[in-house]
């Protein structure tokens, strides 16, 4: 047992200690959807583009509150620049899309047997758009847009990230709110996990323990993910087949979130369960000294391929990499998080975006040593007027990383 928080407790006293707080979160409201289709139809009006198809996914959600997930069938939104919203769904839907709507809309209808395309088609006619430039969210798949050219060659499809990246990479103070209880719940949830720990307990009892201790919380989904892995497993960013069962004094890797009113927290912890040795403690101490190095470069108006940039020149100061070359770090340093696990901006090489106020990022330039071990230690940082803001503080150290 480790002094410092890692084993020594059990599943069930720790799930008997959770206070539940997801509760003390509140959702986006009406007026914050409204403001976002003002901001996207302004953007839109400056490209001279005159709609935008949103399909059913966390874009449609976004600027319309409508929560509705991606299928075979065409279920989405068209956007006018005017600020009107025409909704597409078959008719047997058409009362269940009334009752997730937030943003009100005329709902246009088909058949099973009717083609959906040619309702697209004629809608965007109905508005006087018979030809030309229209964007499309880059999550409607293949066939949508390919249906939609067979009906009419009148339209140019182009993508509709450039309008739409502007909008959600930049959180609003509620969004901020709901990612930093989503987080602290997750931090919490990581502290009970390594307290759970023993010699021989497995990665899905670990998984299983995360998923029940986020539902105590409050998270009726539980786990949004969760990734568990021991020894050698965690020098695998995303995991094995078949992860192995903790042995003494194996390096732990616990990379989890949840989904609270539909943003997403996550949270990688990596230390030792037992007595860590010196190359181990040497790799975790880089691992921390590039996460902060991102943080120091993390400035408003810095690409972000500099933070990346800052990471590979830790590693090899400390004789790692270069590059994506292990011993080192195989991926980009992070990635945008909100309503997706992972979405933009995105923090690696050739990105030229500027970190402005909202942008919400992870940190976590991970590091692995083949066949041996791998530390990741992931937190998010989220962009102010005065640079940037952690949403959970740093691990402390690689034998008491919650810092008791």
């Amino acid at each position: 047992m480790n002094l410092y928080g890692i084993g020594g407790s059990s599943i069930q006293e720790e799930l008997d200690k959770i206070v539940p707080t997801a509760h003390e979160a509140v959702a986006i409201k009406k007026s914050e959807f409204e403001s976002r289709i003002k901001k996207v139809t302004e953007l839109m009006k400056a490209q001279e583009v005159p709609a935008m198809y949103l399909h059913g996914g966390t874009n449609l959600y976004y600027f319309t509150g409508t929560k509705w997930g991606p299928s075979e069938r065409m279920v989405g939104a068209i956007l006018f620049s005017d600020g009107t919203i025409e909704y597409i769904a078959p008719t047997f839907e058409k009362g269940t899309l009334l009752d997730f709507m937030i943003i009100e809309g005329e709902v246009n209808c088909w058949e099973e047997h009717e083609s959906p395309f040619e309702l697209f088609v004629q809608v965007l006619q109905s508005k006087s758009v018979v030809k030309g430039h229209i964007f499309m969210d880059e999550t409607t798949p293949f066939f949508i847009t390919d249906g939609i050219l067979s009906v009419s060659e009148a339209f140019q499809f182009i993508n509709a990230n450039s309008v739409i990246s502007p909008c959600r990479m930049c959180k609003s103070e509620a969004e901020i709110a709901i990612i930093q209880k989503a987080m602290d719940i997750t931090l919490e949830v990581h502290k009970a996990a390594a307290r759970i720990l023993h010699v021989g307990i497995t990665a899905k009892e670990v998984e299983d323990f995360i998923n029940e201790a986020h539902k105590r919380h409050g998270i009726v989904s539980g786990s949004y993910f969760c990734i568990v892995l021991f020894g050698k497993d965690t020098s695998f960013p995303h995991g094995v087949k078949n992860p192995k069962p903790l042995e003494a004094n194996d390096v732990v890797l616990v990379d989890t979130g949840c989904m609270l009113h539909h943003y997403l927290s996550d949270i990688t912890r990596t230390y030792v369960f037992g007595k860590p040795d010196t190359y181990q403690e040497k790799i975790w101490n880089v691992e921390k000294e590039a996460q902060i190095e991102v943080f120091k470069t993390a400035q408003n108006g810095t690409s972000c391929q500099m933070l990346d940039r800052a990471v590979r020149e830790v590693l090899i100061k400390n004789g790692l990499g270069p590059d994506y070359k292990l011993p080192g770090t195989p991926h980009r340093t992070g990635h945008g998080i909100g309503l997706d696990i992972h979405e933009y901006p995105y923090i690696l090489e050739g990105n030229n975006t500027e970190l402005v106020k909202g942008m919400s990022f992870s940190n976590e330039p991970m590091i692995c040593v083949p066949d041996k071990f791998g530390i990741r230690l992931e937190d998010h940082i989220y962009m102010t007027d005065n640079g940037p803001k952690w949403f959970t503080e740093p691990a402390h150290s690689i034998e008491n990383p919650f810092g008791y």
